[in-house]
């Protein structure tokens, strides 16, 4: 009995000067995309210019949350940024549908209340997340679509641009040598939690290269490519959109947590790389839940991503 004892004492001993997870004040993850990236097309000066990118959206997003600017501002300024630069496929970057065009999606959810709004298939808004997050707070909506978004956005004092805006030479280059094979995945991301403890995620994509008939992928769909619980995590998703949707991704991750108790990474390895993986589901995930526990989990060979901290901890990366 005595050394039954004092192994219980052992382990109960070990068990309290186990250290407890650090509530972080504030903590944030960004994406630009995911795939099965062959590192050795990418030239040193290509890494640069990536890394370069992911890491100015990652310190406007730290530098606004040090300041105590709320989640919910973070998520649209970060993306807002990465909407801009050519570099990823949403906004300035925009890949082209098969008829030549571009058709832009973009969601933004509020973890405090459960909010979300969203637009699709637009080809005139400059920054799809901010007409995402009109939505969300003035219309009684949560997704709008093509011209009738557009039309509610002008009406509501968004900027719109012409067409030509999005025309990038890479990404029309790009759809000639395509137009006779599958498309291309990107999307943008941004997920955080604020000093408040509030959670907030928002995606914006500008679609499949080569896509056809309207087609609207994960990224708007709430619960597919975005979702924010403030009792959860916030989740951004980027990959074969379809596959996103048919398995509600962002909120499965989010119910594993609540239903069965499970960490976000265990949740996010168990949806991204077992389910997904099984169903040729190819992409990944940001995340971040309510103490500020960040994973950026993927099944694909890539996915450029950033994360950072209250307790400095961060950095950006491209490859597996």
């Amino acid at each position: 009995m005595r050394r039954i004892t004092y192994a219980v004492l052992i382990l109960i001993t070990f068990a309290c000067q186990t250290p407890a997870p650090v509530q972080q004040d504030w903590a944030i993850a960004i994406h630009g995309g995911a795939g099965n990236m062959d590192s050795t097309k990418f030239s040193a000066d290509d890494i640069l210019r990536y890394e370069t990118a992911l890491q100015t959206a990652l310190e406007i997003g730290k530098t606004a949350l040090a300041d105590g600017e709320s989640s919910l501002d973070v998520v649209e300024k970060v993306v807002r940024n990465l909407e801009d630069n050519p570099l990823f496929n949403a906004g300035k970057g925009a890949v082209f549908t098969n008829d030549g065009r571009n058709e832009l999606d973009a969601a933004i959810m509020d973890g405090s209340n459960l909010n979300a709004g969203a637009v699709a298939g637009v080809g005139d808004i400059r920054n799809p997340i901010s007409a995402a997050r009109l939505v969300m707070e003035k219309s009684p909506h949560v997704l709008l679509i093509g011209k009738g978004a557009s039309l509610y956005a002008t009406q509501n004092g968004i900027e719109t641009v012409d067409s030509s805006y999005f025309f990038t030479d890479k990404r029309w280059q790009l759809l000639q040598r395509t137009l006779q094979k599958a498309g291309k995945n990107g999307t943008v991301g941004c997920v955080a939690l604020d000093k408040n403890g509030n959670l907030a995620a928002a995606t914006s994509t500008g679609g499949m290269n080569n896509k056809r008939y309207g087609r609207v992928g994960d990224v708007p769909i709430i619960g597919a490519g975005t979702y924010a619980n403030n009792n959860t995590c916030a989740v951004s998703a980027t990959g074969h959109g379809e596959y996103y949707i048919r398995y509600t991704v962002a909120h499965d991750i989010s119910a594993l947590m609540e239903y069965k108790g499970v960490s976000l990474s265990e949740a996010a390895q168990t949806v991204i790389n077992e389910k997904l993986s099984n169903e040729a589901g190819n992409g990944g995930v940001i995340a971040v839940d309510k103490s500020g526990n960040v994973t950026l989990e993927m099944n694909s060979t890539g996915m450029f991503r950033g994360w950072a901290n209250s307790s400095g901890d961060g950095g950006v990366a491209i490859f597996r």
